[in-house]
């Protein structure tokens, strides 16, 4: 299966979420800040970066591990969705997929920092609010990673679409 975390810009809540599914940080525990500054792509992409398909590696059940931003689009996701439909009735190609939206893990000070940071170029201001942002969502990060992991193993349909609600129940679109 492929698992493509997703969220507004593609450099925060996605990646966090795909650093603890494939173990890069801890889940015993909430990581700390130098941890979560030192992921490769944390607080690191631009505007152009959106809509750009990064891979992450493979988690130890063979699934391979995306992140993407979908900026404002609502149409992102749903295009995706509809080339893995339409590739797989149109060859014999048969990779599973799940798009998992991570923006309702995202708390104010995580969204503010992205502004400041990404927006503005103030990461004086920026990382500090992302960091403590981070930490302080982390527990959310965890049980959407724990969830999605256990969607994806139990369910081998085409595609997948996992949301998130903002009281942390997750809903399976498809």
């Amino acid at each position: 299966m492929v698992i493509i975390y997703n969220c507004y810009g593609g450099t925060h809540s996605s990646i966090l979420s795909s650093a603890v599914h494939l173990g890069k940080l801890p889940s015993d525990r909430i990581p700390t800040k130098n941890e979560i500054r030192n992921l490769t792509y944390f607080n690191k992409l631009r505007y152009k970066d959106m809509g750009r398909l990064i891979f992450h590696g493979i988690d130890e059940a063979g699934n391979k591990v995306y992140t993407i931003g979908r900026g404002t689009s609502r149409a992102l996701i749903p295009a995706m969705e509809n080339l893995v439909a339409e590739l797989h009735q149109l060859s014999q190609f048969q990779e599973h997929f799940a798009f998992v939206n991570t923006s309702h893990t995202v708390p104010l000070a995580m969204t503010m920092g992205g502004f400041f940071s990404r927006g503005l170029h103030l990461d004086f201001i920026g990382e500090p609010l992302l960091l403590t942002g981070a930490r302080q969502t982390y527990p959310n990060i965890l049980k959407l990673v724990e969830k999605t992991k256990k969607l994806c193993s139990e369910k081998q349909e085409m595609c997948l679409i996992l949301e998130l609600d903002g009281k942390g129940r997750l809903s399976l679109i498809h």
